[in-house]
């Protein structure tokens, strides 16, 4: 029997190597993205793994890891995702959007990292603690 799959959510890292924060939400991220990827080919009627292991109940996404800093428009929609009162975690000493947009025109080193952003469902986080990466991924739980 055909069926049609269903398109997997994009999770963005902007990541900085050198950065040991971003490598932390880099780890972190995989971990999450294997174990969605395995838990998505079990038999979900006898997985009771999400109810013991926080790392499992994410529904698989594509995970895309990329050192290069986001477009305008890309960074405009992170502001957006993070809202007014963390623009400042994510754009050094911006309070507002213009403030930030202006800022990372000056200079693309003005972008913190790590940035987590999940593009399909409209969140994002500038952070490396495992608690607030999760809790962001985890958001989307129940959505088909």
């Amino acid at each position: 029997m055909f069926r049609f799959r269903k398109t997997l959510d994009i999770v963005t890292l902007f990541h900085k190597p050198s950065s040991p924060a971003s490598v932390r939400a880099a780890t972190i991220l995989k971990q999450v993205s294997a174990n969605a990827t395995e838990s998505a080919t079990e038999d979900q009627a006898s997985d009771h793994s999400h109810q013991t292991h926080p790392l499992r109940s994410r529904q698989e996404f594509e995970l895309n890891i990329t050192e290069d800093p986001p477009t305008t428009d890309q960074l405009r929609t992170i502001l957006e995702y993070v809202g007014k009162q963390n623009i400042g975690s994510v754009i050094n000493g911006a309070t507002t959007e213009n403030e930030a947009l202006k800022k990372f025109r000056e200079s693309a080193e003005n972008f913190k990292r790590p940035v987590i952003v999940d593009w399909n469902n409209g969140k994002a986080v500038a952070s490396d603690k495992e608690s607030e990466i999760l809790k962001m991924l985890e958001q989307t739980n129940g959505k088909e």
